[in-house]
């Protein structure tokens, strides 16, 4: 099994990495660096994961050392930024390891941005807060590198295409969903944080991501409230209604309070119906409970008389 992992990992490396017949056209060798100098790329979207994939890659670099070695830019007194190979840096840590193979590359931010972010989407599994930032660090970089689009257009609008598409491109997306990637980076902590683990589909949201900060704190208490999902449909109506200036928590209550199925086992009662029997601050829970203890004393009174 672990040999299976290794080809694979040099497999998804093959189009990132010089050979050693091209390093050594370029003057570029690898070169043994000690951990404790090689520094995290500033703003890593990829997240380093402790987890069973780690321990295997950690296995095998303890049996057969690191194959394939990471990349890095000198940062000057024999530092290092890491450009591509942070799990290998940590699963070489986990090994019991105090260096590791590198190349050594003279590149600018931009140049050191871009090369960070292919090598890392060539991972199996990505979640979809780490392609949204990754994706928004490509496109900045490729701006800044003047980029222009093969449309015919000029200026910002067309360097701000040409990235996108160029990205999408690359990645097998569409242009739009690229585009739709990036939105997330939009939504708040909380809000990203629930999409990565799959508690909000993607497609809701990029919806939720138009809602302004405020109101998506709001929606994430009222969320937290109901304990249910949003529907596109939802997201949708809420992203309308941020746009028109009526987003407020009312009404983000009354759209997250609707029932989406209404099951046979379930009595429903319309919000606004019952809204006028309950102070205004009240939320929907609070009014669940009220009624639920109503109801039990209603309950405990009408079984007296029959106990008599």
């Amino acid at each position: 099994m672990r040999n299976k992992g290794v080809n694979i990992s040099l497999k998804s490396y093959d189009e990132i990495f010089s050979t050693e017949e091209t390093r050594q056209d370029t003057g570029e060798h690898v070169i043994m660096v000690k951990l404790d100098k090689i520094h995290s790329f500033k703003n890593h979207p990829f997240k380093v994961v402790d987890d069973e994939d780690m321990r295997k890659t950690a296995d095998s670099i303890r049996e057969y050392g690191v194959l394939v070695p990471a990349i890095v830019r000198p940062l000057g007194n024999g530092e290092y930024e890491m450009i591509s190979g942070h799990r290998r840096r940590y699963a070489s840590k986990l090994a019991g390891k105090d260096e590791m193979p590198v190349i050594v590359r003279e590149m600018d931010d931009d140049t050191a941005t871009i090369l960070m972010v292919d090598s890392n989407l060539q991972r199996e599994h990505i979640l979809p807060s780490e392609r949204a930032k990754a994706y928004q660090m490509k496109m900045d970089a490729m701006k800044r590198q003047g980029q222009r689009s093969d449309l015919g257009t000029s200026g910002q609008v067309g360097q701000k295409l040409g990235a996108r598409e160029q990205i999408a491109k690359e990645t097998g997306e569409s242009g739009r969903q690229v585009q739709r990637f990036m939105r997330l980076n939009n939504l708040i902590p909380e809000l990203l944080e629930m999409v990565d683990e799959k508690k909000i589909a993607f497609n809701p949201a990029v919806e939720l991501s138009y809602l302004k900060p405020q109101e998506q704190k709001e929606f994430f208490e009222a969320m937290d409230i109901m304990q249910t999902p949003p529907s596109l449909s939802q997201a949708q109506r809420l992203k309308k209604s941020s746009q028109e200036g009526k987003c407020t928590p009312e009404l983000i209550e009354s759209i997250m309070d609707e029932d989406k199925k209404s099951p046979l086992n379930r009595v429903v009662f319309d919000f606004e119906d019952l809204r006028k029997y309950f102070p205004k601050n009240y939320t929907s829970k609070q009014m669940q409970t009220a009624i639920l203890l109503m109801l039990d004393q209603w309950s405990r009174t009408k079984a007296k008389p029959q106990e008599k």
